[in-house]
């Protein structure tokens, strides 16, 4: 049968859990003469590639590690399917997650890509307001018929459409997959929501790590909206509110200073603080149910989140880049 399906998935010493992310895509509802995997190993030293070829994967090499954008560029250029799908290697996709994240593409030709969503199984407090976070976004995406924003852990995509844009933004580590959204969208092309597309994932489970994630994804994604300034406003994915935490992190932290030499600054930073908490209680009520000890928790990792942002938002601006030619 012709390969209909690519499988692209960057891998950067990736050993420990790549291993579970192919078993699981050896085991598609799908037939696996309809499929390929692809493996990129991007400068690994911890036998990534030998793994992945073991495993039945088709293994191309990077000499260095370049990063997750030009690791998937490589694969696309590669890739035999017409429909490519992208996921990491610390991702554990569910069995009929290529059925699920291919279906609206085989369905509506007007289709240019899908967007799947995160599961975790984790036990930390961390991983699981990170999973909370992005369910939290996924109820977002849920209220629109197109969407603006795929992220590559869960995603598929008409190669036609991708070798068009001309692939990643390849001076991006993080957010790549924001920026090369944003390009297709602008392109006029069509991008749905696909929640029945599920991989399992190994997020962030401490606050530093959390914190510094958020910190660079803050800088990356807003070099993205630089570059499409049309998505400041209008964005499916991002919660408005986040725009309005991280302003309000911003003022509390101006007027904190100030109180130190002008007490009455201290009625401000009260006022700041307590439209802050205000802006948690959606957030709080609706993981309630959920986790008690996540909703909890979450005005602190809301406030770290803000935080993290902020610098990343103020470092962009200090440091901007430039929209750059294709890469493929």
């Amino acid at each position: 049968m012709t390969i209909q399906y690519s499988i692209i998935i960057p891998a950067y010493n990736a050993r420990h859990t790549l291993g579970n992310c192919l078993t699981a895509l050896h085991q598609q509802t799908i037939s696996h003469e309809q499929y390929e995997i692809i493996v990129i190993d991007d400068g690994s030293n911890d036998g990534t590639g030998q793994l992945a070829t073991e495993m039945g994967a088709t293994v191309l090499y990077q000499s260095k590690n370049g990063g997750q954008a030009a690791a998937r560029n490589v694969g696309i250029r590669q890739a035999q399917g017409d429909i490519i799908c992208f996921t990491d290697a610390d991702c554990t996709p569910q069995p009929d997650w290529l059925e699920q994240i291919t279906a609206p593409l085989r369905d509506d030709a007007t289709i240019s890509a899908t967007k799947g969503v995160y599961c975790t199984r984790q036990p930390q407090l961390t991983a699981r307001f990170v999973q909370a976070e992005y369910e939290d976004k996924y109820d977002k995406l849920r209220e629109f018929p197109r969407i603006s924003f795929v992220d590559t852990y869960s995603a598929a995509y008409r190669r036609a459409v991708l070798l068009e844009v001309g692939g990643f933004d390849e001076r991006f580590p993080v957010a790549e997959d924001r920026e090369l959204s944003y390009r297709v969208a602008a392109a006029g092309y069509e991008m749905v929501f696909q929640p029945e597309a599920l991989v399992c994932h190994l997020h962030a489970h401490t606050v530093r790590t959390y914190f510094w994630k958020k910190v660079l994804n803050g800088y990356w994604a807003g070099q993205a909206v630089n570059f499409f300034p049309e998505r400041q406003k209008e964005d499916s994915y991002t919660p408005q509110v986040m725009k309005l935490q991280v302003g309000l992190m911003g003022l509390m932290l101006g007027t904190a200073v100030l109180s130190l030499l002008f007490p009455p600054f201290l009625f401000l930073l009260g006022l700041s603080l307590g439209g802050f908490l205000a802006t948690t209680l959606p957030f709080v009520q609706k993981v309630w149910p959920k986790d008690t000890a996540v909703a909890l928790a979450s005005p602190f990792y809301l406030a770290v989140r803000a935080l993290a942002l902020g610098i990343g938002y103020a470092w962009r601006i200090a440091r901007p880049i430039s929209p750059t030619t294709t890469n493929l």
